[in-house]
């Protein structure tokens, strides 16, 4: 019998520079088992380009219509992170498998309200890098004690948001009432692949600063103050009992973007690196290693202009196959909350000037 076809609608797929058009959208596009069926925006005509731009017959103004509609079997939330509470709620309590972008919620207490509401419901959550081949072939290759015990680990990923200038647009990314932030996407992102790794953190110091306290709206010429990190670092250790120290730096020019994950053990090391404009997030990564390992595998996206959908594309792919099976080998919502945990765990310890400890 031939397997069903999952259709997927994305809140948040417009035609402009979204996250959902350079990778969900590919990603769903180039795998087999789902089919982009509906989008829904804010609005009735960025709705209605989105679909032609697409290919989609159907398209929503109102999301909520989109998530009660019997077409759609998965919704992929994409939108600003204030809103993903209230449509998230929506998918589970319309008894839907849910994919969600990261950070789950605005703050822990949130993030605790939507996992609790899971119930036997599939869902994923957009901390991709992990499923990245390559970051799957590290976590193996350290598991096969090839390099020996784990010692340290040195990793520097940097962005060019969050910088000294950005449009209006953006201006949500530099208030704390937004819930995204550097700390809470691009550092909850960097110590989801240092967990994917080298296992669990168990505790955390951290120093944060605001390197450029106002902030040039570009499009309309005028300042904002920025009330959160623009910079981060961490020193952390995990279960393994390895040490690590994790840079977090913004405001890097697009051309300097890279992401460097540097192991130490005591018998070789290994390292992943990438240099595409979105970090990690996006794209492949190259491991190497003093030791032999087999290549990673070929990701189940990939080729041309697709390297965003990388890792969005095996988020998928796993998804297809629990929804097939039965199975929950996709990272959900549980693991979102641990991550904010994780990410409340950082941010006291820089507020407080004190090791923490990280609970699960």
């Amino acid at each position: 019998m031939t397997q069903k076809e999952f259709r997927v609608g994305i809140v948040g797929a417009d035609t402009k520079a979204s996250w959902a058009k350079v990778s969900h959208v590919p990603a769903i596009n180039g795998l087999p088992g789902l089919k982009l069926a509906a989008v829904a925006t804010r609005n009735e005509q960025s709705a209605r380009q989105a679909a032609e731009a697409f290919g989609v017959d159907h398209w929503f103004s109102d999301p909520f219509a989109m998530i009660g509609d019997d077409l759609i079997d998965v919704i992929t939330i994409a939108v600003k992170v204030p809103a993903h509470r209230e449509l998230v709620l929506a998918v589970l309590d319309a008894g839907k498998a849910v994919y969600c972008e990261a950070p789950l919620g605005r703050a822990v207490p949130e993030t605790e309200e939507m996992a609790s509401a899971v119930g036997s419901l599939h869902t994923a959550i957009g901390l991709q890098g992990r499923f990245n081949p390559a970051v799957r072939r590290a976590a193996e290759l350290l598991s096969s004690v090839k390099i020996g015990r784990r010692l340290n680990a040195r990793i520097v990923s940097t962005t060019s948001g969050f910088g000294p200038e950005m449009p209006s647009i953006y201006d949500y990314f530099n208030k704390t009432s937004s819930g995204a932030n550097l700390l809470t996407i691009t550092a909850g992102h960097t110590l989801d692949v240092v967990e994917a790794v080298l296992g669990a953190i168990v505790e955390v110091d951290a120093r944060t600063e605001i390197l450029w306290p106002a902030v040039r709206l570009t499009d309309i010429g005028e300042e904002s103050l920025r009330e959160v990190a623009d910079h981060v670092d961490v020193l952390g250790k995990t279960r393994s009992g390895a040490v690590f120290t994790a840079d977090v730096n913004a405001g890097v020019a697009p051309e300097d973007v890279r992401f460097s994950f540097e192991i130490r053990g005591s018998e070789g090391w290994l390292s992943l690196t990438s240099d595409h404009p979105y970090g990690f997030q996006a794209g492949d990564l190259e491991l190497r290693s003093s030791v032999a390992f087999v290549p990673p595998e070929e990701p189940a996206v990939s080729g041309g202009l697709m390297s965003e959908a990388i890792n969005v594309g095996e988020v998928y792919a796993h998804l297809v196959r629990d929804l097939h099976a039965g199975t929950y080998s996709t990272t959900g919502f549980e693991h979102a909350l641990h991550n904010a945990r994780l990410i409340e765990a950082v941010r006291r310890a820089a507020e407080r000037g004190e090791r923490q400890k990280v609970t699960s």
